[in-house]
């Protein structure tokens, strides 16, 4: 391996400011593999001190608006932050989709700001495991602040983003059918709410639909309830006071002992991620050969049935 893309290497400079070997070690950890996890290991014991914010919600919200308005803000207070931009693969190319970084790119040339659009391509168990390696990584070079936007509101993005310290869900006036939104798992995850586009009508029956909604939850008395807030992105209304609830949640969380408990629980999550995902490249390695194609023709001649086919299958491996 090249002095250039030798993790150790790459480490010491990412450790010097070098914004180049930040951006390769990400690159290594998106392919995955041995290189990925040294990088992991090189990370973790630096690792600890960074917050997160998970921004989400539908497409069209403004989510990438709000988080470079939110950017803008935090810079505005001399605070360095990092952004994952969590996007579909390409059907192209099978990279990340820039438009994120596109809409951030009043930021690019920021010292204090570090942004990253992260795909699936190639990462074993994709962004699931591949983001808080990131995380760990922007973390370790010292980055406090690091906030994970992701592009939609499918399985994964609601996943990925739902681990963060805090989580923001980004909706517009006249958001539309709620049943939906909890089927998306937005409203289990969400800390923040934002009325984006708040210039448009319906903010206040949004509002009331949002309020009734947490009504329904029977939060307990103690528990953080949601703050529903106004923003417009494009002007930057509302969002100082979005940073304020985001530091109001952390001075909860962190005194509650919920953030300590949501991070244990996010540890726990992880490794059963890892596990659940070596054992289905195990899985992979162990379904070839002959004695595999001769159980999946007697399973098509009906011979034998998928599940015995299974346990011969697997007779011996699994006490091994």
């Amino acid at each position: 391996m090249s002095r250039a893309s030798d993790p150790d290497d790459l480490f010491d400079a990412a450790l010097a400011g070098d914004r180049g070997a930040i951006a390769r070690m990400l690159s290594l950890i998106e392919r995955g593999g041995e290189p990925a996890r040294r990088v992991g290991r090189l990370s973790y014991a630096r690792s600890g001190s960074a917050y997160t914010v998970g921004m989400t919600g539908a497409p069209g919200s403004g989510k990438s608006t709000l988080t470079s308005a939110l950017i803008g803000h935090m810079r505005s207070l001399d605070i360095e932050v990092a952004v994952l931009a969590i996007d579909p693969s390409s059907p192209f190319t099978g990279g990340a989709i820039l438009g994120d970084r596109v809409r951030m790119q009043d930021h690019a040339t920021d010292p204090g700001v570090f942004i990253r659009s992260m795909a699936t391509r190639g990462h074993l168990g994709g962004l699931a495991l591949a983001t808080p390696e990131a995380v760990r990584l922007l973390d370790a070079i010292g980055r406090r602040w690091i906030l994970v936007e992701t592009v939609g509101v499918g399985q994964v993005e609601v996943e990925v983003a739902g681990k963060a310290d805090t989580t923001v869900v980004v909706l517009n006036p006249g958001w539309g059918d709620s049943v939906q939104a909890n089927k998306a798992g937005l409203m289990e995850i969400a800390d923040v709410f934002a009325i984006n586009k708040a210039d448009r009508k319906g903010v206040e029956e949004t509002r009331r639909d949002l309020e009734q909604m947490l009504d329904l939850s029977e939060l307990p008395a103690d528990s953080w309830r949601p703050p529903i807030l106004a923003t417009v992105a494009t002007t930057g209304d509302g969002v100082p006071e979005l940073w304020e609830a985001i530091n109001a949640h952390r001075t909860h969380a962190e005194a509650s002992g919920q953030l300590e408990s949501r991070r244990a629980f996010r540890a726990r999550e992880e490794l059963r991620e890892i596990v659940a995902e070596r054992l289905h490249q195990r899985a992979r390695q162990i379904c070839t050969g002959d004695r595999w194609e001769a159980l999946t023709e007697a399973v098509a001649a009906r011979e034998s049935d998928p599940w015995a086919a299974a346990d011969t299958m697997l007779d011996g491996v699994l006490d091994a």
